[in-house]
């Protein structure tokens, strides 16, 4: 019976040194037509999101992967916003997420209720920026949050979880692995896990819910994968006031903003404004 050839595993001379980084960007965008509700909708966000809560975020993301905290550092802005950075130490490796060559496979990671991995030698850190401006009512909330690692474990381990904690319109993905490690020949590799693309790691039901496009530069190692929301209901993104406030040449128009804005933020790139 002839039987099935195995990757090497790659033997390696000293320590794994590659840089496996993830950035991402969520947008959580709503409608608040004056400027009293505006104002609510700042302050709704900096309480929900301000550092105390966001370090206390992170640190349940630390203890969920199993990492150790090693330090924290957060700062609250005025006139809005905050920041954590979070170093996290080292974790021994989880044998089941490696596969018989010693590499992470490209599958999506887990989801908030079943998080196995560890992150080797790593920092998250989170940037919260809220923004408004009276001129058609639009307001928004982004979130920047990366998380980098040095070693044989992949950040992607975390991509489901982190997306899965916050409730978002769209979603920017950028993945990249930096510099090289060598084996016990002096060769280098510059890469040491498939990946084709971000949205292998991410599971069905979250790719089913967003439309999905990818910009990839495979010689570079870098990832790119944007995410808009497929459903759209108003009510949603009514913020202090609901849709009885409103006629329905009124929320015609609330609606068009809306969706310019999402889209605007999706392509990168303005379009004609809704009147």
């Amino acid at each position: 019976m002839p039987t099935r050839s195995r990757a090497r595993k790659i033997k390696l001379h000293g320590f794994n040194n590659l840089t496996k980084s993830l950035s991402f960007n969520i947008y959580d965008i709503c409608y608040a037509q004056t400027e009293e509700h505006r104002a609510e909708y700042i302050e709704y966000i900096d309480e929900v999101y301000n550092a105390k809560r966001l370090s206390q975020i992170l640190r349940e993301v630390a203890e969920l992967i199993g990492a150790n905290v090693l330090a924290v550092s957060h700062q609250d802005y005025d006139p809005q916003g905050a920041s954590v950075v979070m170093l996290i130490s080292e974790e021994p490796v989880v044998s089941e997420k490696i596969g018989e060559n010693g590499r992470v496979s490209e599958s999506p990671g887990p989801l908030p209720e079943t998080v196995l991995a560890h992150l080797d030698k790593s920092h998250i850190t989170v940037h919260t920026y809220p923004e408004s401006h009276p001129e058609g009512g639009i307001s928004t909330f982004r979130a920047d949050i990366d998380v980098s690692t040095c070693g044989r474990i992949s950040p992607l381990r975390a991509l489901n979880f982190l997306i899965h904690s916050f409730d978002s319109d769209i979603v920017t993905i950028d993945y990249r692995v930096r510099g090289f490690t060598r084996d016990i020949r002096g060769k280098k590799h510059f890469i040491d896990h498939k990946i084709n693309s971000i949205q292998n790691f991410i599971d069905r039901p979250t790719r089913e819910r967003y439309e999905m496009i990818d910009v990839n530069v495979y010689a570079e190692k870098v990832f790119h994968t944007k995410m808009r929301l497929n459903e759209f209901d108003i009510d949603n993104y009514l913020f202090g006031a609901g849709r009885e406030a409103y006629s329905d040449a009124q929320l015609q128009r609330i609606e068009g903003r809306l969706r310019r804005e999402m889209t605007e933020i999706f392509y990168g790139r303005n379009v004609p404004r809704v009147r």
